[in-house]
């Protein structure tokens, strides 16, 4: 007779620990770093290093599976679709080190050198994967993809007040360039090609955060200036947003998964453009669509964390697939 115990679970538990769980943390950090953009200071303060516990947690585990289960690691990076989640952990330091510049400029130097050095092997590797004897299929492809490569423009956000000017702009550049390539391939699958499944349907979202990270990194380029590269990249990311919009009843009637997570950080970015917009421009109407799209960022964040603890106690994920 076998007690089914925690304890007796964890490791195989473990083994399928996924990569794409730091969604959670990124999503997190958008928050505060939103609730920072709209003047609630303390609520960002709290949430930000809230997000940072989280982050240690996550990684911890992450570095245990790693130790026990590197043949599950090894898996997972030459899976075609996870392959694109480790930037996630590189892009979560950056966002750190973006919540941090202002209140701790010397440390958030220091995550922002760590961060963008991952950052930078990360889009290497993976870009020289893509392109490499592998063959990938249209079904392969997703917005996800747009995490490795993409996440550059995330850079220059903590990147040009910590004094790294020319770094950024390098970052930026590779980001724009891209966004424009995956942009084109990605809408090539989701046009000529089969849908994509169920538990990739949430990273749809994903569309949203590339021209709105690359508004707000633009915005630090340009000190502060709310020019035509401005516009076209904050009302581009709007599109995406009334686009995506659209999509969420279908979403909203799947199964609960971990890709759910990626509805968080596209949308927060979209908020904190917003606001940041607002500020610069003195636009009334980009006010209420940031507080708006907080609402609705807040709502998300709290329904997807009370189905994540729900998942972990009814143990439905980290499982096989």
């Amino acid at each position: 007779m076998t007690v089914d115990t925690g304890l007796a679970a964890l490791p195989s538990r473990l083994e399928h620990f996924p990569i794409s769980i730091f969604g959670v943390t990124m999503g997190l950090f958008g928050l505060a770093l939103a609730l920072h953009a709209c003047g609630v200071a303390g609520a960002s303060s709290a949430v930000g290093w809230s997000a940072f516990a989280v982050m240690v947690f996550l990684a911890a585990m992450y570095l245990l599976k790693a130790l026990r289960h590197p043949e599950s690691v090894a898996a997972e990076w030459h899976h075609p679709v996870r392959l694109a989640f480790f930037p996630a952990t590189a892009i979560s330091l950056l966002l750190f080190a973006t919540f941090l510049r202002d209140q701790n400029p010397a440390a958030a130097n220091i995550v922002w050198i760590i961060g963008a050095s991952a950052q930078a092997v990360f889009t290497l590797v993976v870009v020289t994967t893509w392109i490499s004897h592998r063959s990938f299929g249209p079904g392969q492809l997703s917005p996800a993809w747009f995490i490795p490569a993409v996440g550059n423009v995330v850079v220059p956000l903590a990147g040009v007040p910590l004094g790294h000017l020319e770094a950024s702009w390098y970052f930026f550049s590779v980001g724009i360039v891209f966004w424009i390539v995956l942009l084109t391939l990605v809408f090539n699958r989701l046009i000529f090609h089969d849908p994509l499944p169920g538990k990739l349907r949430p990273t749809l979202v994903i569309l949203i955060a590339p021209p709105a990270v690359a508004f707000l990194a633009w915005i630090q380029l340009s000190d502060g200036a709310v020019d035509a590269p401005a516009r076209l990249l904050l009302n581009i990311g709007y599109f995406f947003t009334a686009l995506v919009a659209i999509q969420v009843p279908a979403l909203l009637r799947l199964p609960f998964a971990l890709p759910f997570w990626a509805l968080s950080f596209p949308l927060a970015a979209m908020t904190t453009a917003s606001f940041r917009f607002a500020a610069l421009d003195g636009s009334a109407p980009h006010r209420v669509i940031g507080w708006t799209l907080l609402a609705l960022l807040i709502l998300t964040i709290a329904a997807l964390t009370v189905r994540t603890i729900r998942a972990v106690v009814a143990r439905q994920i980290c499982l096989p697939e």
